[in-house]
């Protein structure tokens, strides 16, 4: 606990700024599902024909995974903000639609044959009885809209949405716990205020005759309550608004991506600064995006101008090229096809490889005498591997190294990012894949299976920019030129261990490592 509090100590700011950002963004995805919801809720309760079909629309939206909705979302919606509302606003609709629909077919008809007899009209009949006596079952499916929202929303950080889904997404990719309670305790206790003053929000529109009297008599300490509530919420969405808007940057301004790993958010940061220390640019970072294809249909798409990308991921997973292990003849596929298809300027090599490997426990290495790849085959069909899910998908990955070596694996388990550590750590899978520069493998003084037969193809990064953005700022040329060759192997796994093992943010290790260098 004492490093969670030390965490929370040293990054306050940016906790209390993702906490904003996730607040906003909640209310403004729950301020939509009521908009949408309610008015739904009450059209289906006058039209029979529909209730059936819309809330079985809106039940096959709930029933769909929560990160596959996101992923179908993202080729139509893009990435950010927009995204993430969407989505969540359509797994808070089925509540809402639900409670109200209840809510107002629960109503007695003859309360309703009543209200018709002393004359009231059918608009003075809703608002005046049936929505009145609906509303507590009606704030009941809001209720729980608002807190699933609360926790749906950490999702936003996976497409660079923000909020605190940042700090569980990269406290999980670094296996640094600190940092993933740091978002998940103030996500956690957002949802429970959220649940308290909604549900004092639910017993003050209980209709006057439905109360007790206890109820009663705390009326009017509910109304202080929830207008001291809203003035706090109104303040903290003015003031999310006020510093959005001071924040936004002014000028030439490019936006740079990076991918939801360590090695990716520290490229984003270092080819960020870099920028803004020789140009006059400002830089918008949208690190922490999802895997390859997400980032790179934000390139298409204009969402993002630039991001580093490794070779043999372009040549294989983008491209679709069966790997090969030439440097040359990956770097300058990728470059003219990059240029051909999409238009996207791949600027020279970097110095360091970061290409695929195996490891596994020196203790496991020295029981079945392990030093390369080749060596598994003496243990076929009774190692157990974790390997990531992109490295699961892909030619370059398992299924290709499986046929190359003719490997077989007891168990093939998939786990994303820094959880498979967890796993081969505590005894669960005996074999892992990783990149060279992994500060993780440092960190678990893992031992790395040499790759005998060349089967992986080079992982040199590349600068990618969009070439509308490239023709406007030539400059950027001439940053990466000098950025590059001063990324080696050393030093990359240097810094990758920084932050894995040390806890140190990736701002703080990239501005030390250029500052040394003369940015």
């Amino acid at each position: 606990m004492t490093d969670f509090f030390t965490y929370i100590v040293q990054n306050r700011e940016q906790i209390l700024s993702l906490l904003l950002d996730h607040i906003q963004l909640t209310c403004l995805a729950v301020g939509l599902a009521i908009v949408i919801g309610v008015p739904l809720g009450l059209l289906i309760s006058y039209t029979k024909g529909l209730n059936k079909l819309v809330l079985g629309i809106a039940s096959v939206i709930q029933a769909v995974p929560s990160m596959a909705l996101l992923g179908f979302a993202i080729p139509f919606l893009g990435i950010g903000v927009l995204p993430s509302v969407i989505v969540v606003v359509l797994y808070s609709l089925l509540p809402i639609v639900k409670n109200t629909f209840t809510g107002i077919q629960g109503i007695s008809p003859e309360l309703m044959e009543s209200a018709k007899g002393i004359g009231l009209t059918k608009p003075e009949i809703l608002f005046k009885v049936q929505i009145p006596l609906a509303l507590p079952v009606m704030m009941a499916g809001i209720r729980i809209s608002a807190v699933t929202a609360v926790g749906l929303m950490t999702m936003a950080a996976f497409i660079g949405g923000g909020g605190l889904g940042y700090l569980v997404f990269s406290g999980i990719s670094t296996v640094n716990n600190a940092q993933i309670l740091a978002g998940a305790i103030p996500a956690c206790l957002l949802a429970l205020l959220v649940d308290f003053l909604l549900g004092q929000v639910e017993k003050f529109v209980t209709p006057v005759s439905q109360r007790n009297a206890d109820s009663k008599k705390r009326r009017t300490h509910q109304k202080i309550l929830l207008a001291a509530c809203g003035v706090l919420l109104a303040g903290l969405l003015a003031f999310s608004g006020i510093r959005s808007m001071v924040g936004t940057p002014t000028g030439d301004t490019i936006v740079v991506g990076g991918k939801n790993y360590t090695e990716q958010r520290l490229l984003c940061e270092l080819a960020s600064q870099a920028i803004e220390a020789k140009t006059d640019l400002t830089v918008q970072r949208k690190s922490n995006l999802g895997g390859t294809q997400v980032l790179f249909n934000a390139m298409k798409s204009g969402e993002v101008d630039a991001y580093i990308e490794y070779t043999g991921t372009a040549y294989t997973e983008t491209l679709g090229h069966p790997p090969v292990s030439d440097v040359e003849t990956v770097f300058e596929t990728v470059r003219e096809e990059f240029q051909d298809q999409y238009h996207l300027v791949v600027l020279d090599q970097m110095a360091f490889n970061n290409t695929y490997t195996l490891a596994v426990l020196p203790a496991y290495a020295q029981a079945h005498q392990l030093q390369t790849i080749s060596d598994l085959t003496k243990i076929n069909g009774q190692a157990r591997i974790s390997p990531t899910l992109e490295f699961m998908n892909r030619e370059d990955g398992l299924p290709g190294l499986k046929k190359a070596y003719g490997l077989q694996f007891a168990e093939e388990i998939g786990i994303d990012g820094s959880p498979r550590y967890t796993a081969i750590m505590s005894g669960e899978s005996d074999v892992i894949d990783a990149f060279s520069t992994d500060g993780l493998l440092r960190k678990f003084d893992l031992t790395v299976l040499e790759d005998d037969q060349d089967f992986f193809p080079p992982y040199y990064p590349v600068p990618v920019i969009r070439e509308e953005i490239y023709e406007m700022y030539p400059e950027l040329k001439a940053v990466f030129d000098e950025l590059g060759p001063l990324l080696t192997e050393e030093a990359m796994q240097e810094m990758n261990y920084q932050i894995d093992e040390l806890q140190r943010t990736e701002r703080e290790v990239a501005q030390e490592f250029l500052k040394a260098h003369g940015f």
